[in-house]
C-alpha cells in the first residue's frame, strides 16, 4: 500500500464519478499499559492511512512515527470508516502525502535504472526508499531484481526471504514483479527457493497460468519432470491456448513416454 501514492480524485471527478477516499483518519482505541497491580486501560488516539478500493471497501494501515503506513492492512467498510474514524487532512497533506510521493519517485527512478540494466544505480535508489519505508514492496522487489540481474545470488536470496514474509507482495497489482523475480531466482539456479516462492505466490494468485508455467520450468530444472508436467497441466487448465505451455508440454511428453497415454 505504502508504495502507491497516485492522486486519483481529479481523474474520478473528470469521469463524473465520486472521488474515492484516500487520506489520514484518526480513531480512539483502548490499550493496556503496565504490569500486575499497576496495569490499567487507557484510551489513545491512533492515526491510520485509508484508501478506498472497490465495492465500498477501504483498506487501512497504521501510521508509524515517521508517518509511513506499516503492518498488516485491514479492510473495513466505507460506512465503518465514516462512522468511527475522523478525517485528518492536515496530517495527510503536510506529512503523509509528501513522504509517499517522494518514496514513489525514488522507486520509479530505481525501476528506470533496472530497465536500463544499471543495476548499481537501481540498488542505490531502492535502498534509499527502503531506509524510509522498510516494507515498501516495489522497492523490495526492485532491490532483489537488481541483485539477481547482476548474478549476486547470495544477496538475492536474502531479499527472497524477506519477500515471502510480505503478504502484500503477492497481490494482483504486483503480479508482473513476482513472476519476474521468480524467473530470476530460477536463472540464478536458486531452484528450491524459486519453488518456495511460487508456492507462496500461488496462495494469493491461484488463477495465474504464468505462475504455474514458471513452476513447471523450475521443476524441470530440478530434474523432476513429473512435477513439471503436473504444473504445465495446471497452467493449461487456466489458459488452454497458452502457446509456450503447449510447447513445453509436448517437450516433456517426449522425454516421458510413459505419460503419453495420460496427456
Amino acid at each position: 500500500m505504502s508504495e502507491n501514492t497516485d492522486h486519483n480524485s481529479a481523474q474520478n471527478q473528470e469521469q463524473g464519478s465520486e472521488p474515492r477516499i484516500e487520506g489520514v483518519f484518526s480513531t480512539t482505541e483502548k490499550t493496556t499499559i503496565g504490569f500486575g497491580h499497576t496495569q490499567k486501560k487507557v484510551k489513545q488516539d491512533v492515526l491510520v492511512y485509508a484508501k478506498e478500493i472497490e465495492d465500498n471497501k477501504v483498506v487501512i494501515k497504521a501510521l508509524n512515527d515517521k508517518y509511513i503506513p506499516i503492518g498488516t492492512a485491514k479492510t473495513i467498510s466505507k460506512e465503518n470508516l465514516l462512522s468511527n474514524y475522523l478525517p485528518d487532512p492536515d496530517v495527510y497533506q503536510n506529512k503523509v502525502y509528501p513522504i509517499l510521493r517522494n518514496i514513489s519517485r525514488t522507486v520509479a527512478r530505481g525501476e528506470r535504472h533496472l530497465r536500463n540494466k544499471e543495476n548499481f544505480s537501481a540498488e542505490m535508489e531502492f535502498k534509499n526508499a527502503l531506509r524510509v519505508d522498510e516494507e515498501n514492496i516495489r522497492a523490495t522487489f526492485g532491490l532483489g531484481l537488481s541483485y539477481l540481474q547482476r548474478g549476486d545470488a547470495k544477496r538475492g536470496e536474502i531479499v527472497f526471504k524477506r519477500l515471502v514474509k510480505l503478504k502484500g507482495a503477492f497481490e494482483p497489482q504486483h503480479k508482473h514483479m513476482f513472476n519476474e523475480f521468480g524467473i530470476h531466482l530460477r536463472k540464478n539456479k536458486l531452484f528450491n527457493q524459486a519453488i518456495k516462492y511460487y508456492a507462496r505466490a500461488s496462495q494469493y494468485s491461484e488463477r495465474d497460468e504464468n505462475l504455474y508455467f514458471n513452476m513447471a520450468r523450475t521443476y524441470y530444472e530440478l530434474g523432476r519432470n513429473s512435477m513439471a508436467l503436473k504444473f504445465i497441466r495446471k497452467s493449461l487448465e487456466i489458459n488452454s491456448d497458452f502457446e509456450q505451455a503447449l510447447d513445453f508440454k509436448k517437450f516433456l511428453l517426449k522425454k516421458m513416454p510413459k505419460h503419453n497415454l495420460k496427456a
